[in-house]
């Protein structure tokens, strides 16, 4: 298969040329040859290109935690600007438009809503929609195939860096597939509202009607039931803390541990699917867990000293998550029964972190990443959490039905 940057590099559409061009990458903007988006774009467009752009963790993608911002700076080989869009601002400046007519996005996603990557590019599209800027994503593959959707959607009040629009933890579309949705709900269309066509073939590329003129090039021989392995593309790590696709596998529940004093296994080799604290019974909370006979996963103890961030130096007793069925395993609902469990059994030591969370000071970190305060009250009661499941099928559906109109593979 094709990323939508080797399609890019193959067909070296005419709509490139002559055109000033900024490229919004990160370290795992490569081909599967490893050459980097930066050296394939400016083979492209040579004087052209006139500047890069880096989203959260730095364009290099070396900073390690969450709100930790990146300053501006310049490539020392091209001569052009490297702006930070997790600086001062998340999103282009007018200023920063100018030097460009059209915005080249290639940012490897992990197909899940938190993921900043996704809202750094509809920041993007709003801002070069506002400022006449033309947008392509260059597209990837979600990771975690395009099948499954998972989650609650973000509710009234409750958008934020972490989910500008309501959509599910899992939303089973590509990045290119979701900054069509955007820009279609930009241009004020809804769920249901068939006005004008979401997609139209242009070329190389699909032209996706809304607010700001957007293109996708899209992948060659991906498929929706594909998961990252089975796409043969080598994993290069998009964010410090995304080393491997089962680390993938496991975030969508397991960020939300973010918004908890337990650890998360940043500090460690396996971040995400290690976690713990030095407080944690583990055989008491494993036997609550085990109850719940969740598929596609095996609970292992497991004891580990994060080398940074929370409870850095300290013995953290936990477990590591080993995914034995990705088709059949949960992450979302995983991990919020074993915050219920670990709540059960340590409600004296288990604390929700306090604001901010990614610039959002007046809701609780977790309100934040759930999009939806009803699940932190519904962990603390120790509600059915199937049945709490079961009360999203419908908003669930309705995003599936809204989506069929953005989808660009079989």
């Amino acid at each position: 298969m094709r990323t939508g940057l080797e399609v890019l590099a193959r067909e070296r559409p005419r709509f490139l040329r002559g055109r000033r061009v900024g490229l919004l990458m990160h370290p795992a903007s490569a081909d599967a040859r490893f050459i980097s988006a930066r050296d394939i774009v400016r083979d492209l467009c040579g004087k052209n290109l006139r500047a890069l752009f880096g989203p959260q963790h730095g364009f290099a993608g070396e900073k390690q935690d969450n709100m930790v911002e990146s300053g501006h700076g310049s490539d020392p080989e091209l001569g052009i600007p490297i702006f930070s869009l997790y600086s001062e601002t998340r999103s282009p400046t007018p200023a920063m438009l100018a030097q460009i007519d059209v915005l080249l996005v290639d940012l490897q996603d992990v197909g899940t809503r938190v993921y900043t990557f996704e809202w750094t590019t509809a920041l993007a599209l709003e801002a070069c929609a506002a400022a006449g800027r033309e947008v392509v994503v260059l597209d990837r593959p979600n990771p975690l195939g395009g099948v499954a959707l998972e989650g609650n959607l973000v509710r009234p009040g409750y958008t934020s860096f972490v989910g500008l629009y309501p959509v599910p933890m899992r939303h089973a579309l590509t990045l290119g597939e979701l900054a069509a949705l955007v820009n279609a709900r930009l241009a004020g269309r809804g769920p249901g509202d068939r006005r004008t066509p979401v997609r139209e073939r242009d070329g190389a590329g699909w032209r996706c009607p809304g607010r700001c003129d957007l293109t996708i090039i899209p992948m060659e021989g991906w498929r929706r039931r594909m998961l990252f392995p089975d796409t043969g593309l080598p994993w290069m790590p998009p964010s410090p803390n995304m080393p491997a696709f089962d680390t993938a596998v496991v975030y969508p529940g397991q960020v939300l541990l973010e918004g908890t004093n337990l650890s998360e296994g940043r500090g460690t080799t396996r971040p995400f699917e290690i976690f713990g604290a030095p407080w944690i019974d583990i055989r008491a909370v494993r036997r609550r867990f085990e109850r719940r006979r969740l598929p596609g996963l095996v609970l292992r103890p497991h004891t580990f000293e994060p080398t940074f961030h929370k409870w850095a130096g300290q013995a953290c007793h936990g477990f590591q998550i080993h995914v034995t069925d990705v088709a059949a395993y949960r992450p979302y609902l995983t991990t919020l029964a074993l915050l219920q469990d670990i709540i059960a059994e340590h409600g004296d030591r288990f604390e929700w972190k306090k604001p901010p969370y990614e610039y959002v000071t007046d809701h609780a970190p977790i309100d934040v990443l759930t999009g939806d305060p009803a699940l932190r009250r519904a962990l603390e009661a120790g509600e059915d959490l199937r049945a709490l499941e079961r009360s999203w099928r419908k908003e669930i559906a309705a995003f599936e039905e809204e989506s069929r109109a953005v989808r660009l593979y079989a």
